[in-house]
């Protein structure tokens, strides 16, 4: 069963099983009107293999949480990764302020990649798809970098930013898909759910 935004009810012969801690991944998929049924953060290994490219480690983990969470007859797991990627380095989530302040003094004045995958899975198959954004950061000075810093809104965030939080600020301008920089790109994650068999818009 989905609850709809103005407060409708729609059923579903599945049900959608978020596969993420992340707020973030909640928030935006309540923009569709769409409230998981359960949350079950999958517990795999994010480290890095030796020469790995940010894509191809995206996709990779992505597949791992997706693979990680048995799926019931009845429903539809949707997992996701995002990655934020200088060039050829992957930036995940900083250890302590210091390496976030590291990371953001690298980001400072650039641009980068933001990649979200995301793997939806039932008790047949899994389907996969991944979306790249560009983004430029403003050239931070010592003030707005310690300010921020001080704000802890760095913590479990990829590249030590949300763009939906006081870091936003810091992001002149994007290329690319919004809700992806956040954690989850919309049009796709609909695409897939709908492949997957869940009734999102009410429809046979």
């Amino acid at each position: 069963m989905i609850c709809l935004k103005d407060g409708s009810i729609t059923v579903s012969s599945k049900q959608l099983i978020l596969g993420s801690g992340s707020p973030r991944r909640r928030e935006l998929l309540a923009v569709l009107g769409l409230h998981p049924a359960d949350v079950r953060a999958p517990d795999v290994d994010e480290t890095p293999r030796k020469g790995e490219l940010p894509r191809s480690y995206c996709n990779r983990i992505t597949a791992s949480k997706a693979e990680a969470l048995p799926a019931a007859a009845d429903e539809v797991i949707l997992c996701a990764d995002t990655t934020v990627a200088l060039g050829r380095r992957i930036m995940g989530k900083p250890a302590d302020r210091d390496e976030a302040r590291a990371f953001l003094q690298k980001l400072s004045g650039r641009r980068h990649k933001v990649i979200t995958a995301v793997a939806v899975k039932t008790t047949e198959r899994i389907w996969q798809k991944d979306v790249v954004s560009t983004v430029q950061m403003k050239r931070l000075s010592p003030q707005e970098l310690e300010g921020y810093l001080a704000t802890e809104d760095w913590q479990g965030k990829a590249g030590a930013y949300g763009i939906q939080g006081p870091a936003g600020a810091f992001i002149p301008w994007i290329s690319g898909s919004y809700p992806a920089i956040m954690g989850l790109p919309l049009p796709q994650t609909v695409h897939l759910l709908q492949a997957a068999g869940l009734n999102i818009w009410g429809q046979l």
